[in-house]
């Protein structure tokens, strides 16, 4: 049986804040705003419990787009009867889309990953804009070693719903037995590899790391590329073995 790994994108590959922090230096001062750390700061804790408020379908994607702009126009005391949140929003996006950043190690990863261990297919499963997850893919050379990508704006549904992955099953038709997801996120990564009954790995993890790995039934962690390879290869070893 062939493996397929089903990568989340944002902190497990790219450097997503590096590139989060720069698109919106330059769109806050394009539109006349001023930018700080504290600012930067403000809106990545705002634009978090938005996209967690998405992932508990409290909230539509417009509202991710549009509100976090706002709160952070009210931040930068920007005059919300002038500024358009989601033209703005629309710029941030197309310009983090030219500056994606990897994460140190992670393309020399992927490159190996698809080297040693023999027919592995690479799936990029991520929430988000697709113009800004397939630009920033593009901008550092990742996307010629992926064999597919679902994003989640195209599909409809996000992670955790496991309805996101069984779309992903119905375009690779692979079973389900044969795909292990791999990220960073506990509440749309593991969660949802959980909803949908997949093996999982826990990339980087923080926290009650062995009370994580038990509410979300994660059946493994790794802390860096090196040890990360190791569990793939291992687990794709006992796959082959039940073909």
């Amino acid at each position: 049986m062939k493996c397929n790994f089903l990568f989340d994108l944002d902190q497990t590959l790219l450097d997503f804040h590096a590139s989060e922090r720069k698109a919106l230096e330059i769109v806050l001062r394009a539109n006349g705003l001023p930018f700080s750390d504290d600012i930067y700061s403000a809106f990545k804790e705002c634009n978090k419990s938005l996209w967690l408020k998405l992932e508990k379908k409290e909230i539509s994607r417009t509202d991710v787009f549009s509100n976090r702009f706002k709160y952070i126009f009210e931040k930068c005391g920007g005059d919300l009867s002038v500024l358009d949140a989601l033209k703005v929003n629309g710029d941030f996006i197309k310009t983090m889309a030219v500056n994606g950043v990897l994460l140190d190690g992670s393309y020399e990863f992927v490159e190996r990953l698809k080297r040693e261990i023999e027919g592995c297919k690479i799936y990029i499963v991520s929430n988000g804009a697709t113009v800004n997850a397939m630009g920033r893919l593009k901008s550092t050379g990742l996307d010629k070693f992926m064999d597919g990508f679902f994003i989640s704006e195209d599909m409809g549904v996000a992670k955790p719903d496991p309805a996101f992955f069984d779309i992903v099953f119905e375009r690779i038709k692979q079973p389900r037995e044969s795909c292990i997801v791999i990220g960073d996120s506990l509440s749309s990564d593991m969660l949802g590899a959980k909803n949908a009954s997949l093996s999982s790995v826990w990339f980087m993890p923080q926290g009650d790391v062995d009370g994580a790995m038990r509410e979300y039934a994660i059946d493994f962690s790794a802390c860096s590329y090196d040890e990360l390879f190791g569990v793939l290869k291992n687990w794709a070893n006992g796959i082959g073995g039940k073909a």
